[in-house]
């Protein structure tokens, strides 16, 4: 095979050019079991063969939901696709509500799921749905068949040649899943990607990462987002061995262990192990402490390119003394994270930049399958504040109001049974991201907030909260911000504070925390030091956009909680709902 039109045809692509012994890794009672390219397509052609037996036909919906990354996840992914159907991959930590509307919108007649805390879920719905047939698990539950069932029936199942012709009859502009999007208002959409949608995207972006035959990546990031099963599949093109992470709360484990020379990452992700390093360093004492405050502070002012012969002396020393030690943190042969979900602070590209683990942010929607943009290192294709250049076969345009409009094989075939809802985002086969945003001289594309997430003050001054907010973030006491003040007279704050960062400031100030968490918030001192962090960071911006009061709230923002979506965007009419008092009272006092 020379061509790859439909995204089954990676894993086979793969074996023609770049088989592996260890194409899938995952970890299973505490041991990594690997998987090579010839056995993962032997798996996916037994599963087929088992969907075909129990009656799967073109076009029919199987639901993906897992709370981790696996070996088996990717593999029904293909088993599916080949066979004409589609997969529907479901994020595992929306409410239960979600999980029957998502099951029931798309008419899934099989679930998997990974483990019990997904089965109790979608149990909890089963009389509500309408289409499912039965339920299947990755993990060996009482309450559900295992997903091996399958693959061993289909190994002596007599379905080659039906197969065969499945596989032929799929052609690249079909429909190939249905992601539901994570909307922070009303029902989630159904977005449709073909095959076409999809590999279009990972061929384009090919050209923009410097992946390696023998490369090894971590992936955590949840595969139900087209971001990670973009690169997911990418990691297949060009033969690179993928080990999937045992969760968020297993990286800095899973890092150590796999070693990766490349692996993707979110912005909060970065922040936290940021500010972990920054932490660190305040521990130390004399000329250690200099040396490494010295290192940051020169990280902070660096550039991808022409820096200068000093410059590039001193970095050469900061990298040798210091910032190796953080190489060594993250496995020791990182070489390039990739960025996608959210904005990420220019001082974190900087600083990764200058320990020589450069972070290149791209920028992308689940509509466009999802990459867009991205910054590439090489050839003077990175720029620090952008979210890189334009992938080739695709067309960006600004509107007249500054809306970044996007044209392109990779733009979705619409929102599943919404035709209406897809003719709201379309335009002339332009697509309308809903993010305001400019192109410079070069070609570099720079977002400056989302276009429904910008508001108006009573005065009728426009306010980017996102800018605000990247800008407060850059303050070690504040873990999560949403600027707020819609048609108020003043921009204000809601405020999570960093909890651990500030248990080791009141520490070393000798200040008594409250016993709770909770009440960190109602103690003077906090108040006062998070009100100097605030005042710092409104000094970049006019004056009618400082924030000019704030609320801290009592607890974590989290995904179960309600404050974020799957992929820690702020879930902004959620979150003002939750401390409507909170915000009462900045403005009821402010008055």
């Amino acid at each position: 095979m020379t061509h790859v039109t439909r995204l089954f045809d990676f894993a086979q692509y793969q074996l023609d050019h770049a088989p592996l012994e260890k194409a899938f890794n995952t970890k299973f009672d505490g041991q990594w079991v690997s998987t090579s390219t010839a056995e993962f397509i032997r798996q996916a052609n037994s599963v087929s063969k088992a969907l075909l037996d129990l009656g799967v036909k073109p076009n029919d919906k199987i639901a993906l939901i897992s709370m981790s990354n696996r070996t088996e996840w990717s593999v029904l992914d293909m088993a599916v696709l080949q066979i004409g159907a589609q997969t529907v991959p479901i994020y595992p930590t929306i409410s239960k509500e979600d999980y029957a509307y998502i099951l029931n919108h798309s008419e899934a007649k099989y679930c998997f799921v990974s483990c019990d805390e997904v089965l109790d879920k979608v149990l909890d719905v089963t009389n509500d749905l309408k289409h499912l047939k039965e339920i299947y698990s990755f993990d060996q539950l009482k309450r559900a068949k295992h997903w091996s069932e399958l693959r061993d029936k289909g190994e002596h199942l007599n379905h080659a040649d039906e197969l065969t012709a499945r596989k032929k009859a799929v052609k690249p502009g079909d429909l190939a899943t249905l992601i539901y999007t994570s909307g922070t208002t009303g029902k989630p959409k159904g977005v449709m990607l073909s095959h076409n949608n999809i590999v279009s995207n990972v061929l384009s972006s090919r050209a923009r990462v410097p992946f390696e035959e023998g490369a090894v990546a971590l992936s955590f990031l949840p595969m139900c987002h087209i971001f990670e099963r973009m690169i997911v599949y990418l990691y297949q093109y060009c033969g690179v061995t993928i080990y999937y992470g045992e969760g968020l709360d297993k990286i800095s484990d899973n890092i150590k262990e796999v070693k990766p020379s490349v692996m993707t990452v979110v912005p909060r992700l970065l922040e936290k192990v940021y500010d972990k390093i920054i932490a660190k360093g305040k521990e130390l004492t004399g000329i250690k402490k200099s040396l490494f405050f010295w290192a940051v502070d020169l990280g902070h002012q660096f550039e991808p390119y022409d820096r200068g012969l000093i410059y590039n002396l001193k970095l050469a020393i900061a990298r040798k003394l210091i910032f190796a030690k953080w190489q060594e943190a993250l496995g020791g042969n990182l070489e390039l994270m990739v960025s996608g979900s959210a904005a990420l602070q220019p001082r974190l590209t900087r600083i990764f930049g200058a320990a020589g683990i450069p972070v290149m942010e791209g920028y992308g929607l689940t509509e466009t399958s999802p990459v867009i943009t991205v910054n590439d290192q090489r050839n003077r294709g990175w720029k620090v504040g952008s979210v890189g250049k334009v992938i080739e076969g695709v067309e960006v345009k600004i509107a007249s109001d500054g809306e970044i409009l996007c044209k392109g094989p990779n733009v979705m075939l619409g929102y599943y049974k919404e035709p209406e809802k897809t003719a709201e985002v379309m335009t002339n086969h332009y697509f309308h991201t809903g993010d305001i945003g400019e192109l410079d001289s070069a070609g570099f594309l720079r977002i400056t907030d989302r276009k429904k997430e910008m508001f108006k003050t009573s005065g009728g001054k426009y306010v980017a909260p996102q800018l605000l907010e990247n800008r407060c973030k850059q303050s070690l006491f504040i873990e999560q911000i949403m600027v707020v003040g819609e048609g108020q007279k003043m921009p204000a704050a809601l405020i999570q504070l960093n909890y651990e960062f500030i248990e080791e400031w009141a520490q070393k100030k000798k200040i008594i925390l409250p016993k709770n968490r909770t009440e960190y918030g109602s103690q003077a001192e906090v108040i006062a030091r998070v009100a100097q962090e605030i005042e710092l960071s409104n000094q970049d911006f006019a004056q009618w956009e400082k924030i000019k009061d704030f609320r801290i709230t009592p607890d974590a923002w989290t995904i179960e909680g309600g404050h974020l979506t799957p992929t820690m965007k702020l879930k902004r009419k959620e979150v003002k709902a939750l401390y409507s008092n909170l915000y009462d009272s900045i403005y009821n006092e402010s008055v």
